[in-house]
């Protein structure tokens, strides 16, 4: 997809102008949030089990090139090839090759967002290859024309009402009922001769295991298997940082995984693939073919967003943060929204085009505390706006709204006095009536929603007050 990361103020403007984008975020994001709460209440090893991941990911990523190489080595004798892309050129050169190699004009795909980064679908496009997502959010924005907006829920941004009137103009048998199970079954009649079709299949991988040298696929709608068992070549391109150990290693995350992603405790589809199609198999590719991409991971294992390799794409960030429930996904111009997307598109593309995404952030810490993994993202973020800030990328209102910020933060009795009298300004700007809509000199802040009515006294005031 196109970056747009340096319009982000210009896809916010249009984001919030859009009528029907926050029912739709406001539905699935209450949903998902209101689910992981309960599945993680349910779940009393869950501080135990997220400990334990950081461990794993963080000894992984200590000793990564011997983890790739013992992958390297089980997944060959496993009867793969191994492919090395550094680069989203080179992944898309290996792949199109590929497909050419085995003249293919099909390729059914599983969603992967590692695809996305590295551009899959256009190169198929150049390549001559028609692309067939399979996904049902995927294929629901394919036939939209647009970019994921979700890294779990591509789809996020449309309502089901809109879907509805996709298939009808998109569907050769749309049928004539509107409601979610029966849009289903509209798409399962579209895909099911595609499936059976299809010249190649490609898919990404949630994990990559060392001492096996197999990989594993984990969806909701069994679009992987269908996807990757009837063509006779599978390509798999998957990123370096998804590797764990060993097989006892993976399962801790994938119990946290669907807990954290949509709020189940386990998936519909969890599947381990060893190898292509062996002698007496029924089913299977006969050719499989895996790319480990780089793409700036090495250069992340040495810098501070070294963590961010813990990620395991599961999106609990973006459906708890609240930048992200207001603008939706594609305002943030890159492959990556949302928290997690923030840091990544800035650590893979560069600061300078994407200067405005560590700044999408309130800091309020939520992304940070529903991580199964336990990323710091809002440190991560403050890194980034220092090193923006260091690099003179700030603009000249922003740096000396920041010497202010700084002269008033360093002076507790001034900090005070000043708070103090914006409490009250701001409570007789809202002249009783619980919602203020318009600040002098802040209408950035209230050009499209209304801000609360301050509580009586700033909050050192009232803390003090309950210490009486």
């Amino acid at each position: 997809m196109e970056q747009t990361s340096h319009h982000f103020n210009e896809n916010v403007r249009r984001a919030l102008a859009e009528p029907t984008l926050k029912t739709a975020l406001d539905r699935t994001t209450t949903l998902l949030r209101t689910r992981r709460a309960k599945v993680i209440d349910a779940f009393p090893q869950y501080a135990k089990a997220r400990e334990t991941a950081q461990k794993i990911k963080d000894h992984t990523l200590d000793h990564l090139g011997h983890y790739l190489r013992q992958f390297e080595e089980n997944a060959r004798a496993n009867g793969a090839q191994v492919h090395w892309a550094a680069t989203p050129e080179d992944a898309r050169r290996i792949v199109t090759d590929i497909c050419r190699a085995e003249n293919a004009k099909t390729a059914t795909r599983v969603k992967s967002m590692l695809g996305e980064e590295i551009g899959i679908a256009e190169a198929l496009t150049e390549a001559g290859v028609e692309r067939i997502e399979t996904d049902l959010a995927e294929h629901i924005i394919q036939l939209a024309g647009d970019p994921p907006s979700h890294i779990v829920m591509p789809a996020m941004h449309k309502t089901h009402e809109q879907v509805a009137e996709l298939f009808a103009q998109k569907h050769q048998d749309p049928g004539t009922k509107q409601d979610i199970p029966s849009l289903v079954e509209s798409a399962r009649r579209e895909l099911r001769p595609k499936f059976m079709n299809a010249d190649i299949s490609i898919s990404g991988a949630n994990f990559l295991i060392a001492d096996t040298g197999s990989f594993v696929t984990i969806t909701n709608e069994g679009n992987a298997e269908l996807t990757t068992t009837p063509p006779k070549t599978h390509i798999v391109t998957v990123g370096i940082e998804k590797m764990v150990p060993s097989l006892k290693h993976a399962a801790v995350f994938i119990r946290l995984l669907s807990r954290a992603a949509i709020g189940t405790e386990i998936t519909q589809y969890t599947t381990f693939y060893n190898g292509p199609k062996r002698a007496g198999d029924r089913d299977g590719p006969e050719n499989l073919n895996i790319v480990l991409v780089d793409n700036h991971r090495s250069d992340m294992l040495s810098d501070f967003l070294r963590p961010m390799l813990r990620c395991i794409r599961c999106g609990a960030c973006m459906n708890h943060c609240p930048v992200y429930a207001t603008v939706g996904g594609h305002a943030y111009g890159a492959v990556y929204p949302g928290p997690m997307g923030s840091v990544l598109t800035p650590a893979m593309t560069g600061l300078k085009g994407s200067k405005d995404l560590p700044n999408a952030c309130t800091l309020n810490g939520r992304c940070k505390e529903v991580c199964p993994v336990n990323i710091p993202l809002p440190d991560m973020l403050r890194s980034l706006r220092a090193r923006q800030f260091e690099s003179g990328m700030v603009t000249p209102k922003a740096k000396w709204s920041l010497k202010l910020w700084a002269m008033l933060a360093t002076r507790p009795a001034l900090y005070h006095f000043c708070t103090t009298i914006a409490n009250i300004n701001l409570r007789v700007l809202a002249r009783g009536q619980g919602k203020i809509s318009a600040v002098p000199f802040a209408g950035g802040w209230t050009r499209t929603r209304d801000l609360p009515q301050p509580e009586a006294g700033t909050f050192m005031q009232q803390y003090r007050k309950q210490q009486r």
